[in-house]
């Protein structure tokens, strides 16, 4: 599982932890929907997207985008896909652009093109490990921060949340869908855990022992965790689409006598696997016929 999709899966279980993020009280939430979208012209997608779900001109819609890997396209893109959102949606509300990042190392900000952009108001950069300490000691961003989290101290800072949980969430079913986050998130990190090894680490009260627990939430987790990897089945076939769509616009401007390396600047890709990707077509329609 990649790291974004771990964050946006947790803006898509706990919604109010973006708005922590931001400092905005976590009542925000009841006026968003998280969801993704696609933007149709060269097949871009915006994987987070908060989008006001009242009517209510003044509340902006946040473009969330994670990145924890260094990607001097970043902006280049992320601004393509803003301004063809504008293009195509109309949205009526004003918009607003987050970008996390786990440090200030892992950006490449473009001064040349972007300088001035970066400097608007409506644009906020994120990096996890500069959070202050009030903020960090949040529940919900110390959650985020497991996920940068150093492997060998991980399972400690994911066991000190879990107690966190059981003293400042009340409701036991968000209670156990909090530790269930925390779980995957372990599994993500630590690979040569177990399951069975990560959930035992979180065996911490008596909670465990109760007959809700044994009779409930055992179904519950398990439900839980169909729906993660229900999302993220979704998350690879909406990936499989957008290939599939890149590969024929490809085949078709190669078709139309635009060489390769045009084509692989263009959708800023390197050449090779752009020449596959036409193969792959190519064969692919050849089949067909």
């Amino acid at each position: 599982m990649k790291t974004d999709s771990i964050f946006y899966s947790i803006f898509q279980e706990f919604p109010f932890i973006f708005f922590a993020l931001l400092g905005i009280p976590a009542d925000a939430t009841n006026q968003y929907q998280f969801t993704s979208q696609e933007v149709k012209q060269l097949a871009f997608r915006l994987d987070g997207l908060f989008l006001p779900i009242v009517a209510d001109s003044q509340l902006p819609f946040y473009i969330v985008e994670v990145q924890f890997q260094p990607d001097p396209n970043l902006y280049y893109r992320l601004f393509a896909e803003l301004f063809i959102y504008l293009k195509q949606y109309q949205p009526p509300h004003p918009w607003q652009l987050v970008v996390i990042y786990p440090n200030r190392q892992t950006e490449r900000e473009c001064d040349i093109h972007f300088q001035e952009m970066l400097a608007l108001p409506k644009i906020t950069r994120i990096y996890l490990d500069e959070l202050t300490q009030p903020e960090t000691a949040s529940l919900p961003i110390k959650l985020l921060k497991l996920v940068i989290e150093p492997e060998n101290t991980a399972s400690d800072l994911a066991i000190d949340l879990a107690r966190q949980a059981e003293t400042e969430i009340p409701n036991i079913a968000v209670r156990e869908s909090f530790i269930n986050l925390l779980e995957t998130i372990i599994v993500y990190k630590l690979p040569q855990k177990t399951r069975e090894e990560v959930a035992a680490m979180f065996n911490l009260s008596d909670l465990k022992k109760t007959r809700f627990y044994q009779d409930v939430f055992a179904e519950g987790q398990a439900e839980a965790q169909a729906q993660l990897e229900a999302q993220l089945q979704a998350q690879l076939q909406a990936q499989a689409e957008v290939k599939k769509r890149e590969k024929a616009v490809m085949l078709k401007l190669f078709n139309r006598g635009l060489v390769t390396e045009d084509i692989a600047t263009l959708f800023e890709l390197p050449v090779a696997e752009v020449a596959a990707m036409i193969a792959e077509s190519q064969q692919e329609q050849s089949e067909q016929n």
